[in-house]
């Protein structure tokens, strides 16, 4: 991909933003002229640039009132057990975003839970129970300071 101009920086910023803003706000805010700024929103999904095009929801209105950072250690270092914990994460719907991380632990995952009762079952059943992991530590989050989507330009 070509090196984003200022334009285009000031287009990405106004859709990181608000996704539901028209073709002529999106001209207005990064100074382009609509049918450039449609032209270039389409060049920059087809190159990858732009992910997708998301609701994002409220998770205290969706009842989520739990949010753990969660530590874990893996019985091995070996691929094969790095997919298999991998591809599991991947079919858990209260992990929110898995990283392999450096340090003592092999991977932190950022969970969401309807209460202490459904994240126990979660750790339990769906963590601890799996060949993969040796141990987990969960840290609970007390309050939000910061949350964004968007990321800097």
């Amino acid at each position: 991909m070509s090196q984003l101009t200022r334009s285009d920086r000031r287009l990405l910023g106004a859709l990181q933003q608000d996704t539901t803003l028209s073709q002529i706000d999106l001209a207005e805010k990064s100074g382009k002229s609509r049918t450039s700024v449609w032209r270039r929103i389409r060049e920059l999904e087809e190159s990858g640039l732009i992910g997708g095009k998301v609701a994002l929801l409220n998770p205290d209105e969706m009842g989520l009132q739990i949010h753990v950072l969660l530590s874990v250690s893996m019985v091995k270092h070996s691929d094969r057990t790095r997919k298999d914990f991998e591809a599991h994460v991947q079919t858990l719907p209260e992990v929110m975003e898995c990283y392999s991380v450096s340090g003592d632990r092999d991977y932190v995952l950022l969970i969401l839970s309807r209460d202490m009762e459904s994240y126990n079952s979660f750790l339990n059943g769906s963590i601890l129970d799996h060949p993969s992991v040796h141990s987990a530590s969960s840290s609970f989050a007390l309050r939000r300071i910061k949350y964004t989507t968007a990321l800097p330009l």
